[in-house]
């Protein structure tokens, strides 16, 4: 099965409980980084020891939720080699993954219910990555990524 990393800020912990039940019992194997209590946190700092976790292949994918999932996504993004999507319905979901080969999950622990959220999560662990033409748009993602990681590293 997949190996997925779990995080959560304050306003996700319910739900990534109840994801990490889920994956567990569909034999995935989980690392979770927290948060693991209701206590006011800075989602920041969670989305990256996932993404951090993703980039280094200490594990497949990560799924990632906060508030709205935009958050968790956009600092999910700052790590080189991540790919992640904030998704909030099945389609946008599948397309992630069979279109941009996302490797990180973003998810809105205000915007959606507990069901919904385990069938956009099976749908994401499930859909594979389509290749073909989408394969050369994933290199060019990768390409600008490149160009600008060069470029910060090469800045005084």
């Amino acid at each position: 099965m997949t190996s997925v990393a779990l995080g959560a800020d304050h306003a996700g912990w319910e739900l990534k409980e109840a994801l990490k039940a889920w994956l567990i019992d569909q034999d995935h194997q989980v690392l979770d980084f927290g948060t693991h209590s209701p206590d006011p946190v800075d989602y920041p700092d969670y989305a990256a020891q996932v993404a951090e976790a993703v980039a280094v292949a200490k594990v497949e994918r990560g799924i990632l939720v906060c508030g709205t999932g935009i958050g968790m996504a956009i600092t999910a993004n700052k790590v080189p080699g991540v790919r992640a999507a904030a998704c909030s319905d099945l389609y946008t979901a599948r397309m992630s993954r069979e279109h941009n080969d996302a490797n990180v999950l973003a998810l809105g622990g205000r915007l959606m219910g507990r069901e919904m959220a385990l069938e956009i999560a099976k749908a994401w662990i499930e859909t594979g990555f389509a290749g073909g033409r989408h394969s050369g748009r994933v290199d060019k993602i990768s390409a600008v990524e490149r160009r600008h990681t060069d470029r910060a590293a090469s800045d005084p």
